[in-house]
């Protein structure tokens, strides 16, 4: 059985501004064909909209009712990366 990685990552909703850390994990394993990918923890106002176990296809749904995938490109304005 492999172990599973855990790691964290910041979700932000593009429509009200609300953000928040999700705890996730994925099977640790390259020979899988899929990570195995879970939200074992997600931020107060998010919820899961659609699930899958690949997480650029995983769907995250703010309470303002914005619907988003959970791994996406996030662009930001010149001068305006997070800290």
């Amino acid at each position: 059985m492999a172990a599973r990685d855990r790691y964290s990552r910041k979700l932000e909703c593009s429509k009200c501004g609300r953000s928040g850390f999700a705890e996730v994990s994925e099977d640790d394993d390259p020979r899988r064909t899929s990570p195995g990918f879970a939200i074992d923890l997600m931020p107060p106002g998010f919820s899961t909209e659609r699930p899958s176990g690949d997480p650029a296809r995983h769907m995250i749904r703010c309470r303002c009712g914005n619907v988003f995938a959970f791994k996406q490109k996030t662009h930001y304005p010149p001068g305006g990366e997070p800290a």
